[in-house]
């Protein structure tokens, strides 16, 4: 029997993030300006067709699932990797830190710059209209942020956690970590996240605050051949 988080990204655009999705009960994506993520239902030869046509020719889209990648005909993968999915399965103390502050829209612009430099993911300008974020800023600068990303019933991811180089050993991306994890049970919902299996010093610190893997993932970034 298979978990919803198992087809993660086709589970949050069927569900909570149905308002971002663009496709059909064949396939959906997310907006193209919200993140590069996209999933067929299942890999039916006539999913995975539907999938294609919501591509377009220049771009690189994610997809992520625990069973196997299958590429529609005519794309190839630029990258593969393997990833492991961690859920929250201990309950850490809550986090008071009053550093740690809301960002909103008019944070985007730096928000993308501390992304674009620290590379936690795709990031874009509309990474707000996923879920919420935080950050710890010092003389107005944004030097380490943690947030939510894509949402299923009963789960929403945490992601996005990423600290400018200068703020380096400060633990802020635990402590981020650990409030946003917290922010998301007051919800009612489990926290989960993604990690690249080839990254033992990020599965480890989250290890350290209460997650599990969950299950392996298959992970790749599809493109048109040319």
């Amino acid at each position: 029997m298979t978990h919803i988080l198992d087809h993660p990204i086709w589970s949050a655009l069927a569900t909570r993030h149905q308002a971002l999705a663009v496709g059909d009960s064949r396939a959906r994506r997310y907006q193209p300006d919200v993140v590069p993520f996209a999933a067929a239902a299942d890999n039916a030869p006539d999913n995975i067709a539907a999938l294609a046509r919501l591509i377009a020719p220049s771009e690189n889209i994610y997809v992520m699932q625990a069973g196997e990648i299958v590429l529609p005909e005519g794309f190839v993968a630029v990258t593969r990797a393997q990833g492991v999915q961690m859920v929250a399965t201990n309950t850490a103390p809550p986090i008071a830190d009053a550093r740690i502050a809301p960002l909103g829209p008019g944070d985007a612009a730096d928000m993308l710059a501390l992304a674009a430099l620290t590379k936690p993911g795709p990031f874009t300008m509309r990474a707000l209209s996923l879920g919420r974020f935080w950050g710890v800023k010092v003389h107005g600068r944004l030097i380490a942020m943690a947030g939510e990303r894509m949402a299923q019933p009963g789960f929403t991811e945490l992601s996005g956690v990423c600290t400018h180089p200068d703020a380096q050993g400060q633990r802020l991306g635990r402590i981020l970590s650990l409030f946003v994890a917290d922010q998301i049970r007051a919800r009612g919902d489990t926290p989960y996240l993604h990690a690249y299996a080839t990254n033992p010093v990020a599965v480890k610190l989250y290890e350290s605050i209460g997650f599990t893997i969950r299950c392996a993932m298959n992970v790749a970034i599809i493109a048109r051949q040319t």
